[in-house]
């Protein structure tokens, strides 16, 4: 399945910003999560039948019946996320009966980034599956040879929490909003972050449920068989441009796009850089594919001006006809400024 390859822009949609499609990543995952759009739509079924075969093993149960703990492993947990996200951006199309909008940009926290790479058409969903699952197989490995974890830390700057990994040892893995940034590292070095963290004036630490220190360098392992397993994948060149985690830059090619995914799991990921420069680049409108609304939360802590709405897979025909009525009501008023326009030349000339 590609989804881009089969999709164009409106040629008549006369937009007056851009649009950006955002996917989320491990962590907003639960037990339950797709089953109503499993149930609902066929072309939601569609997906996660063929990653069903793909994998050789039934995710979709995983995802609707747990149990918790292993739907939550890394091998497990990665493919899953994805397949619900894909589940609903096709649910939502046989809602209102046809293509969705072209996004002007894709993006996705971590794990996400392989969902947006999907929607791009640079990777097929069976591959873009079989690859994430062996991304967290690889990263379970590193964990299990070089142990360690993650803590959110809320309410210090970049830079202070830059000088305590100094400090403690650890490195910053996830930016993602003001106020709001991820620390990886060994066990023991978490610790004394923690303890330098509440020193220096964190509202809170909180340890994230993952098995790992993921975009660290106690990842090299699994970056180094990662390379090996995507260079076995052909890659497509993307229809639509993908933010990148690493540079909060944009990506177009191929060969881009797997120097991103190697450096992906041992780098910060920069995802208030993201939104800021989508932000920056003419996006005024964020719509988030997948359950929960993590990343919804986060566009609005990084900047609240700016509109986010949920396709989620619940009440998603609520959330589908809210962002068509929006889209159709922007098309229009698109179509009369231009009017507008054209009549104002044709008094000058």
């Amino acid at each position: 399945m590609l989804w881009a390859s089969t999709r164009r822009k409106d040629e008549d949609l006369v937009k007056k910003g851009k649009v950006a499609y955002v996917f989320p990543g491990q962590g907003s995952q639960t037990v339950g999560m797709g089953f109503n759009i499993y149930t609902q739509f066929p072309s939601a079924k569609d997906v996660f039948d063929e990653v069903d075969q793909t994998l050789g093993f039934s995710l979709s149960r995983l995802c609707f019946e747990g149990p918790e703990d292993e739907l939550t492993q890394t091998i497990n947990v990665q493919p899953a996320v994805l397949t619900v996200s894909i589940a609903c951006l096709k649910a939502a199309e046989e809602i209102i009966g046809s293509s969705l909008p072209l996004p002007d940009i894709v993006a996705g926290h971590s794990l996400g980034e392989y969902t947006a790479l999907v929607v791009a058409g640079a990777l097929s969903l069976s591959e873009a599956a079989r690859l994430v699952r062996e991304r967290g197989r690889l990263m379970s490995e590193a964990a299990t040879v070089s142990p360690g974890g993650m803590v959110a830390v809320l309410g210090l700057d970049e830079k202070t929490v830059r000088d305590i990994c100094i400090s403690a040892d650890t490195e910053i893995s996830n930016i993602n909003c003001p106020g709001q940034i991820v620390v990886s590292g060994a066990e023991e070095k978490l610790a004394e972050f923690r303890r330098l963290a509440e020193i220096k004036g964190a509202r809170r630490t909180i340890r994230l449920k993952v098995s790992g220190a993921f975009h660290s360098c106690l990842m090299r392992p699994a970056a180094d068989g990662l390379k090996r397993a995507i260079s076995e994948v052909t890659f497509g060149e993307p229809l639509i441009p993908i933010m990148a985690n690493v540079t909060a830059n944009t990506v177009i090619d191929a060969k881009a796009i797997k120097e991103e995914l190697a450096d992906q799991i041992i780098h910060c990921v920069q995802w208030q850089a993201s939104v800021e420069n989508m932000i920056a680049s003419g996006v005024t409108r964020f719509v988030e594919i997948g359950h929960g609304q993590v990343l919804a939360d986060l566009v609005k802590r990084i900047n609240p001006a700016v509109p986010v709405l949920n396709i989620g897979d619940v009440d998603i025909e609520k959330q589908v006809e809210k962002w068509w009525t929006e889209h159709r009501r922007e098309q229009i008023r698109g179509l009369v400024d231009k009017a507008i326009q054209s009549e104002k030349s044709s008094q000058i000339e």
